[in-house]
């Protein structure tokens, strides 16, 4: 494999010090199966295969949490910083999802659950302090969102983390425990098929110094342009995937027809659809970088590039033309 690094604009996150490069690998799918949120079966040979790649393109921050496959998905991601002979890359993980003997997922918020979970993130990831920690996913109650932000920032005055930010959060719950702390980043879905935080959110986190870091911005796989009906009707029962609407009738032929835009808006730039769909993230000014999964070396490779792509607005038009996406803008 050539190793030359790629040409990757960094960019500051939030009110951090951490300077990021604008795609980030994302570690969902590497967690294997056996829990609610699977991807399916991971080898993990091919995962630490795949973050090494991703490093040595120049890619300088990982995204995991505990919850992908109940710790494996960060014990895979120590595992590869351990064999990693380059400069320790930022590491971001999540709290606040906890799971059963079962694989079943809830939201815990109170502190002692929190604090347990960063010891075990610390452990299983092997650093001595997270770049970046994260709630996963708010509670309903807001008071409870509170407390565990309080959490997050006392880890944080302790040295534990560096800095802390939120997954998922809307606008209200955002401005509830500004006043605890600072919001170093919000982690977001954000892809041609989820555009709801254009409305809001997005303009919020711009107006308040707020990173944002978007996750599953090729939608989960759809916009790549390799997932097809026939490999969808394959989706093995533990990928979570087989049960997204998304990925079912009616929305499917939609999105489907969104990847023909993206392909042909890709084949101007030599770029598959998926570049395209990341780029597409990329272009809007309040977002600061997105997470990009991938299972091996080879996707890595394929994906990295859409960092350096840069759309014009001729290109963004066509790329927008369905007449779904309006809807969903």
């Amino acid at each position: 494999m050539k190793t030359e690094t790629l040409n990757l604009q960094k960019k500051p996150l939030g009110d951090s010090d951490l300077l990021i490069t604008r795609m980030g690998f994302g570690a969902w799918a590497i967690g294997g199966s056996g829990w609610e949120f699977a991807w399916g079966k991971q080898n993990d040979e091919a995962s630490v295969a795949a973050i090494h790649r991703a490093l040595e393109l120049g890619i300088n921050w990982i995204d995991t949490a505990a919850v992908y496959g109940m710790g494996h998905s960060e014990t895979i991601v120590g595992q590869a910083l351990k064999s990693w002979s380059g400069p320790r890359p930022y590491v971001f993980t999540k709290c606040a999802l906890r799971w059963d003997e079962k694989g079943r997922v809830s939201r815990v918020l109170d502190s002692a659950s929190i604090r347990r979970e960063c010891e075990d993130s610390l452990r299983r990831l092997g650093v001595d302090a997270i770049d970046l920690y994260q709630i996963h996913w708010p509670a309903e109650k807001i008071e409870e969102i509170k407390a565990a932000w309080l959490t997050l920032a006392n880890l944080k005055r302790e040295g534990k983390v560096r800095w802390i930010g939120v997954s998922n959060f809307d606008v209200a719950q955002m401005e509830s425990i500004r006043d605890i702390a600072p919001i170093t980043s919000l982690q977001p879905p954000y892809s041609l098929i989820h555009r709801e935080v254009e409305n809001e959110i997005l303009p919020y986190c711009s107006q308040n110094g707020i990173g944002v870091i978007v996750y599953s911005p090729m939608g989960s796989g759809l916009l790549t342009g390799a997932m097809t009906r026939e490999r969808i009707a394959k989706l093995p029962p533990d990928d979570w995937r087989a049960r997204d609407p998304q990925f079912q009738e009616p929305k499917l032929s939609e999105n489907l027809a969104i990847v023909e835009n993206l392909k042909r808006v890709g084949a101007r730039y030599h770029r598959p659809a998926g570049q395209v769909a990341v780029a597409w993230t990329l272009r809007y000014p309040a977002v600061t970088a997105a997470i990009v999964g991938a299972r091996d070396a080879k996707q890595v490779e394929e994906i990295a590039g859409a960092a350096e792509l840069r759309l014009t607005p001729d290109d963004i038009a066509e790329i927008e033309s369905h007449p779904g996406l309006a809807q969903a803008a």
